[in-house]
């Protein structure tokens, strides 16, 4: 079977492959009870040619108990070595095989049995494993033959060479179905991981299409759309404020220090916004040097505490990228009132933002305060 190149798939395979060990020992158990049920009802309602001592000793109990004995010893070998459980498990399904044949050989079609180790090499999709049961198959029938008279009288000369070539015909047909399905599980291994690929792609592609590069918050596009359903949400009962916050003298920082330094400071704002709202408020960079927040379930005083948080914390910076000058923001904070549109409350936080920005710069307006920290 091809080996995947995603770990997480070879581990899954690892587990799956192990629980059919576990499977198969179960059913064996099952075939082992079956058997001693159906040899024991045949000797006692069936003309059977043994005495009570020979089937009770040599047909029944003792070949029970050797089955039995194979699969806890495969039992042991899948809990202890596991490296080795697939030899354990076909070892122990030739045996059993073999020797409810070589109980039950003068049903002719009991040797067809031979082929249930061969087939059930096909479900671990090794070909290794399967010429393995196979070959186990043609010694365990060469040494039946070669230790039992009586089982080499009953056979013909037919059958001596009918048996061998029944096995390697089921072991070559047994060959194709695994090359086949190890060529589809490939294909189907990479189909998903080519599916995996896309829905990766597909989230960075959409990631990037809703977020500003440089910031990591919303762009202006996602943040009209966001906007929308919150005015929705708004008119339904549920508590909005809008908030644009402009840094102030980015003009004159982008002129003095270049675009890197802007670039930075754009990114420190970002960062800022992040921290003070939380994982239900909305942030976004509006435009240029300019931010817009969303904030839902709070009231009016927690919402100006909140955008002031942001103001005060910013004012409060020294940056050594600007010799040692402050970056401070102007801010205009208005909530969702009935009767007002969403184009006239985000020009009402806009006027505001225009107000703080006339008033001194370094503060946030809204309907009934201006405050700063000048």
């Amino acid at each position: 079977m091809m080996k995947s190149s995603n770990p997480i798939f070879a581990h899954l395979e690892h587990i799956n492959q192990h629980q059919w060990i576990r499977n198969f020992l179960s059913t064996y158990w099952f075939v082992v009870f079956i058997h001693f049920v159906a040899q024991l009802g045949s000797f006692l309602f069936l003309d059977y040619e043994a005495t009570p001592y020979h089937f009770y000793v040599h047909i029944l109990i003792v070949p029970t108990l050797g089955m039995m004995a194979m699969i806890l010893w495969a039992e042991w070998v899948q809990r202890k070595r596991q490296s080795y459980s697939y030899y354990a498990l076909f070892l122990t399904s030739t045996f059993i095989t073999w020797m409810i044949i070589y109980l039950n050989y003068d049903i002719r079609i009991i040797t067809a049995l031979c082929l249930i180790p061969i087939f059930s090499a096909v479900i671990f999709f090794k070909r290794r494993l399967l010429w393995i049961s196979s070959i186990l198959q043609i010694v365990a029938f060469a040494a039946l033959y070669l230790a039992d008279p009586h089982f080499r009288t009953f056979l013909t000369s037919f059958d001596v060479v009918s048996i061998p070539a029944f096995i390697m015909g089921g072991t070559f047909v047994a060959h194709v179905i695994v090359t086949s399905g190890s060529e589809i599980l490939s294909n189907l291994h990479q189909t998903m991981q080519s599916k995996q690929e896309l829905i990766v792609h597909n989230a960075i592609m959409s990631k990037m299409s809703k977020t500003d590069g440089l910031t990591n918050l919303y762009n202006q596009v996602s943040f009209k759309d966001y906007y929308e359903t919150a005015y929705d949400y708004a008119s339904q009962g549920v508590t909005l404020h809008l908030a644009l916050l402009d840094i102030d003298n980015f003009k004159q920082i982008n002129d003095t220090y270049g675009h890197r330094v802007g670039d930075m400071v754009l990114g420190i704002v970002a960062q800022v916004i992040q921290q003070y709202i939380s994982s239900s408020d909305i942030a976004a960079r509006y435009g240029g040097e300019e931010f817009a927040l969303l904030i839902f379930d709070k009231q009016f005083d927690e919402a100006y505490e909140l955008v002031e948080n942001i103001r005060s914390h910013l004012a409060g910076l020294k940056w050594k990228e600007l010799d040692n000058q402050t970056v401070t923001v102007s801010v205009g904070l208005h909530s969702c009132e009935p009767g007002l549109s969403k184009e006239q409350l985000f020009e009402q936080v806009d006027q505001y933002l225009y107000q703080a920005k006339r008033s001194g710069k370094n503060r946030t307006v809204t309907a009934g305060s201006i405050h700063s920290i000048a």
